[in-house]
């Protein structure tokens, strides 16, 4: 709420500082007009030079104007022209291929490549009819077990089944 507070503080600071800045710019640009005293003739002489001025600031705002308007149409055109060389360039999807490791060397290499890529070969080989054969299946209740696995002594009984084989 402090931070808020003094951010107010500064922007009411702020505008104060603009409003006097904008005073100041105006005082110095623009002359009073005395209008008092003056005959009818000098009083046109003052309005037809006023008009030429207002016709002259304004022709100076419709070139601005004009300016603006044309720079943005030319970015405008510079944008799409940016998307239509980068729509005309569209990736092709690529499609997997496979290829083995020998192929690959051979591609890459020509007819340097000589050595033979067997990865298969250097992999243990793993005896999957050892692990079925360790664990026995046994058949029983299933209702006597979840009586007897119930509370913290089937816990514990787990715990020392699961501890007792790998440890023989």
């Amino acid at each position: 709420s402090l931070m808020l507070a003094k951010a107010k503080e500064e922007w009411d600071q702020e505008l104060v500082d603009k409003q006097s800045e904008k005073e100041r710019y105006l005082s110095e640009r623009i002359t009073p007009l005395h209008t008092s005293g003056l005959s009818l003739s000098q009083l046109q002489d003052l309005c037809r030079e006023l008009h030429e001025k207002v016709e002259i600031v304004d022709e100076e705002r419709y070139d601005i104007e004009a300016k603006c308007n044309h720079n943005t149409r030319e970015i405008k055109d510079l944008k799409i022209k940016v998307l239509d060389l980068r729509g005309k360039f569209k990736r092709p999807p690529l499609r997997r291929v496979r290829v083995s490791a020998d192929a690959m060397l051979r591609a890459l290499l020509g007819s340097k490549h000589k050595v033979s890529m067997d990865l298969r070969a250097n992999l243990k080989s793993v005896k999957k009819e050892d692990t079925e054969k360790e664990r026995p299946v046994e058949v029983g209740d299933w209702r006597k077990n979840v009586e007897a696995m119930s509370g913290m002594e089937g816990r514990k009984k787990m715990f020392d089944a699961a501890k007792s084989p790998t440890g023989q």
